[in-house]
């Protein structure tokens, strides 16, 4: 009777990927809003939904709406019935995570990295500290959703891979997806750590805004764009690279990437060090750089109001082919303020025409989490709870889900 029960339910749980990504993706929240949404009937979508309900990754919460009667409970995902394993390379150090469906982090460690190891000692390292995140997760939040990396360098993401010049010397086509599959056999998403904080950013603090232009300014310079609502990559994920666009003039100098000119060699965090430590202090990175402006060193306080009206000049020129509403700086250089931002808006402001400016607001960042750490786990949770992913993940989901003991999926209901 057991094995019937379940198979019955399996056959249930094949159909019912539309009505998990609508409910994943906010799109509904109630019975009367998957009947509209979806288009079935009443009858295919109670039957889905009670299966959903009864794997533990659907649950209905305490939150109520109104619907000319009763109220009806607020349907959700079930943010314990998994975890995903995510991790942001930075320049020195690794940040990795174990994290529920919210996302919100379950368990977390941090490795020390040096850009010599090389990618295949670097996913090893990578590869360990997932086991342990994972052992740690897996005993509340038993299903394993996939993993997502943050790299600090041009990735396309159709392939998974780093594209060169970078900062990561010896990355450059390496198979990082196929890497973490053998080893895991779970979906694996790389993606560049600018991007991932403009997802974050985005889904934390202006998720009703459709076009946006997030700029990162630390040691290094890139941004991300939502375009419609949803994060632009362009043709071979290069979209935003603006720390490479070049400004000639006869002392150009020379960038990290072996040309002369880039708006990164004039005013990144490492550019600003460079100018520092001509002029006799120590810096070297852009911390070093915030150091010496919350010491009110005037050098730094200068050049940091120079480099926004530099970083103001690219900007501009984006705003007016994009035309975003909204622009957001982050980044380290970004703790400078006012500063910073005066003299981007000074630019912008100026060299704009008054249509794409009449409703233009440009903000610094609040997010003081990892930004690049959380929009890997947004990034992961969209694609797989999106309508074409969504049946297979519950193909996934189901195997694991009756594999474990009992006890383990009663942890996951609701």
């Amino acid at each position: 009777m057991a094995r019937a029960d379940e198979g019955h339910e399996k056959t249930t749980l094949d159909g019912a990927g539309g009505i998990l990504s609508l409910i994943a993706g906010g799109e509904a929240a109630s019975r009367a809003e998957l009947l509209a949404a979806s288009g079935l009937s009443r009858v295919t979508v109670t039957q889905r939904l009670n299966a959903l309900l009864a794997s533990g990754l659907v649950r209905e919460t305490e939150k109520t709406l109104p619907s000319g009667g009763r109220p009806t409970r607020v349907l959700a995902i079930n943010a314990a019935s998994g975890f995903l394993l995510v991790a942001n390379i930075g320049e020195t150090h690794i940040h990795l995570a174990a994290m529920d469906l919210t996302p919100a982090i379950l368990a977390q460690t941090t490795l020390p990295f040096s850009v010599a190891s090389g990618p295949e000692a670097t996913l090893t390292q990578i590869g360990d500290a997932f086991d342990a995140l994972a052992a740690e997760a897996e005993r509340t939040h038993g299903f394993f959703l996939g993993i997502s990396l943050s790299l600090p360098t041009p990735v396309d993401f159709k392939r998974g891979c780093v594209v060169g010049p970078s900062v990561l010397p010896g990355w450059d086509e390496f198979d990082i997806i196929g890497r973490l599959k053998a080893r895991f056999d779970v979906p694996v998403y790389v993606e560049n750590d600018v991007n991932l904080m403009t997802i974050c950013e985005h889904k934390r603090r202006f998720p009703a805004v459709d076009d946006m232009l997030f700029v990162k300014v630390g040691t290094g310079m890139g941004s991300g764009m939502i375009a419609g609502g949803r994060l632009f990559r362009g043709a071979q994920g290069a979209a935003g690279d603006i720390g490479h666009i070049q400004f000639l003039s006869d002392d150009a100098p020379l960038c990290r990437c072996g040309k002369f000119g880039c708006v990164e060699a004039r005013a990144a965090g490492w550019a600003i060090a460079r100018d520092l430590s001509a002029r006799g202090f120590r810096a070297e990175t852009a911390r070093d750089v915030i150091d010496l402006v919350e010491q009110r060193k005037p050098e730094a306080l200068m050049l940091l109001r120079a480099a926004g009206r530099t970083i103001g000049e690219v900007i501009s020129d984006v705003v007016s082919i994009i035309n975003p509403s909204l622009i957001v700086i982050g980044g380290t250089l970004a703790r400078g303020g006012d500063l910073m931002l005066s003299g981007i808006r000074e630019l912008v402001y100026q060299r704009c025409l008054p249509l794409a400016t009449r409703d233009l607001s440009i903000v610094l960042s609040t997010v003081r989490e990892d930004g690049a750490l959380f929009g890997a786990a947004y990034l992961l949770l969209d694609d797989l709870f999106a309508p074409a992913r969504a049946d297979r993940l519950l193909e996934r989901y189901d195997t694991a889900r009756h594999r474990q003991t009992p006890a383990a999926v009663r942890r996951q209901a609701p």
